[in-house]
């Protein structure tokens, strides 16, 4: 049968097969790879993990300052109770504090009237008028002062300035270097003078007071406390073994030399002396009431300081001659550099000596055993016990001595 070119062919097994195939393949080659719709709430998402985000962020930065807040809020109430307190406590004590701001008014009063400025004249060729400054007080109604030998020393006028602001020409009645102490003169009579206060009794943490001219200030007043006393050699304070000095906090400066030192009463218990360095550091040395006192009436008596003579220079024994003489710590003070034809060789002391006892003072320090001396009268016999090594056995030995007299005084 002839077949109709215009009907329709059935494709083949074959064509069929590929046809399906066409119709089946995908649009893109990677046949796991499917489409699917956006999340709806990822961007909401996002801005809440941004938001918390910020947020930390923003705490950590006002932390610091939360922090600070906080703890001013602490301290500020700790303040508060402690102004309370404080509040309290010093309206308990305003009474003792009165007090005693009354107390130091009334020293004030007291020992202002006493206490002079002295300038020192020194006329110099070239250089005309030379001035030093310094203070002093009334010892005696009858005009008699008590000042520093430095103060004093090479002055061709010395003009004293009272507290009234009155002025009085002064005459030097005689000083002491050694101890750096003078006495002056000036007239009139019935002047406001100070009483002396026993310095012995001094102790540690004393209050005390010192009047004079700092710097030129007349009248000024400071107050503190006795820091230590007996400064004597064996400190490195001085190296005079006729020095002794007490150590206070009290504010001194240049032209408080020569002022007095008060205690609570009013009465003298040094003369301030001397600083360590240009100004005032905390440090301050004041001769003691007692050494003062007794040089003051023997230069007002004789214009000089006589002192006794042994002729040795003593010094504190070393704990092998304690040992080989059997001292107790402090006990005696040995005999060093002896010179010939003085009045400790001629008594038959020798060197290496311990003197125990002078007269009837016991021997412990250089520098009391010195004053000791100093102050025997010259021409007098003392009593000395001495502790000395003899065929290697320490024996106990007494001699008497007649007193010399210590060239340059």
């Amino acid at each position: 049968m002839e077949q109709d070119p215009q009907s329709p062919q059935e494709p083949s097994a074959a064509g069929d097969s590929a046809g399906r195939d066409a119709a089946e393949q995908p649009m893109f080659d990677k046949p796991n790879l499917q489409l699917r719709d956006p999340d709806p709430y990822a961007f909401a998402n996002r801005i809440r993990k941004l938001m918390v985000i910020a947020g930390v962020l923003g705490l950590l930065a006002v932390a610091p300052y939360l922090t600070r807040i906080f703890a001013y809020q602490t301290r500020l109430g700790q303040m508060q109770a402690e102004y309370e307190t404080a509040s309290a406590a010093l309206g308990e004590l305003a009474p003792q504090l009165k007090a005693f701001e009354e107390a130091s008014r009334s020293i004030a009063k007291k020992v202002g009237p006493s206490v002079v400025s002295i300038n020192k004249l020194v006329y110099s060729r070239g250089r005309g008028r030379m001035e030093g400054v310094g203070s002093g007080f009334i010892v005696d109604p009858e005009g008699y002062v008590i000042t520093n030998h430095h103060v004093v020393a090479g002055a061709e006028r010395l003009l004293v300035r009272f507290s009234s602001g009155d002025t009085s020409d002064a005459t030097i009645v005689g000083s002491d270097e050694r101890t750096d102490l003078a006495v002056l003169k000036i007239n009139g009579g019935g002047l406001p003078a100070l009483k002396w206060g026993a310095s012995d009794d001094l102790q540690m943490g004393d209050l005390v007071w010192a009047m004079g001219s700092p710097f030129g200030l007349d009248n000024s007043i400071t107050f503190g406390i006795v820091s230590a006393t007996a400064r004597r050699r064996s400190s490195g304070v001085t190296d005079d073994v006729y020095q002794e000095f007490f150590q206070s906090d009290v504010a001194v400066n240049p032209g408080n030399s020569g002022g007095p030192m008060v205690n609570l009463s009013g009465e003298v218990v040094g003369v301030n002396t001397m600083i360590i360095g240009q100004s005032f550091r905390g440090v301050s040395f004041s001769i003691p009431s007692e050494l003062a006192n007794e040089q003051y009436e023997e230069i007002r008596e004789k214009g000089y300081v006589e002192r006794g003579f042994l002729g040795v220079s003593p010094q504190k024994p070393s704990s092998t001659v304690r040992k080989q003489l059997g001292l107790d710590q402090g006990e005696g003070v040995i005999v060093t550099r002896l010179q010939n034809n003085t009045p400790a060789s001629d008594a038959g002391l020798r060197n290496n000596d311990v003197i125990l006892r002078w007269n009837d003072h016991r021997a412990f320090d250089p520098t009391v055993l010195s004053q000791q001396i100093a102050s025997t009268e010259v021409g007098a016999d003392a009593k000395v016990l001495v502790r000395r090594l003899e065929n290697g056995k320490p024996i106990d030995k007494e001699l008497t001595v007649r007193v010399g007299r210590l060239a340059g005084n």
